[in-house]
């Protein structure tokens, strides 16, 4: 990389993913109030991925006013269930909810990054990703909770897909990239393209 490149994510699964994509980077995340931007956006009615994109571009200008000469990764993910929006949960009891009201049915993830340079937005992309939940049975859904709270609780509708979470579906349309909070695969294309990253 000819310029440093921060994420602006505490994720460690996309710190992961970038650090085995062989892209040199460091961390600082962006603390911004997700809830209240949120909370403000729906109350436009503006839709799930124009939420994602802002929350991503908020922690990235956050994290780029004071550091004007990196490039700053900043990144969110919604999950949008019947136009409503999941957010992670904040007991096993919501967890198990959520889970309840995402079985036997359809979802889209939505994973939204942009990269702020000097100060202003260069690049962003929103990637979206449709899952069928099977229809679990409570006991297994109880279970499920139980054996994995202390890392689903870091995870949009409570389950991660990388983990035992998989065993909750029946089928997953998109980029898997996607699935894990960061459009990949587009972000180190335009990193190649910027000649960030070897051709």
């Amino acid at each position: 990389m000819s310029q440093p490149l921060i994420l602006a994510s505490g994720s460690e699964i996309r710190a992961q993913m970038l650090r085995q994509a062989g892209v040199k980077f460091t961390i600082q995340p962006g603390r911004v109030d997700e809830d209240m931007v949120r909370d403000a956006m729906l109350a436009e009615n503006a839709p799930p991925r124009d939420i994602a994109d802002a929350l991503a571009e908020m922690k990235a200008r956050k994290v780029s006013d004071k550091n004007p000469d990196a490039l700053v990764l900043g990144c969110d993910q919604v999950l949008d269930h019947e136009g409503t929006l999941f957010s992670k949960p904040q007991s096993p009891e919501e967890a198990i909810d959520q889970l309840h009201r995402l079985r036997n049915d359809r979802h889209s993830l939505l994973s939204a990054a942009v990269i702020y340079d000097g100060g202003k937005p260069v690049w962003r992309h929103v990637g979206q990703v449709r899952l069928r939940m099977r229809d679990a049975t409570d006991d297994y859904i109880n279970g499920y909770v139980a054996r994995n709270w202390d890392s689903i609780r870091h995870a949009v509708g409570a389950y991660k897909l990388e983990e035992e979470g998989v065993r909750l579906f029946t089928r997953i349309e998109g980029d898997y990239f996607n699935v894990l909070g960061l459009p990949l695969l587009e972000l180190l294309a335009y990193l190649t393209l910027r000649g960030e990253l070897e051709r």
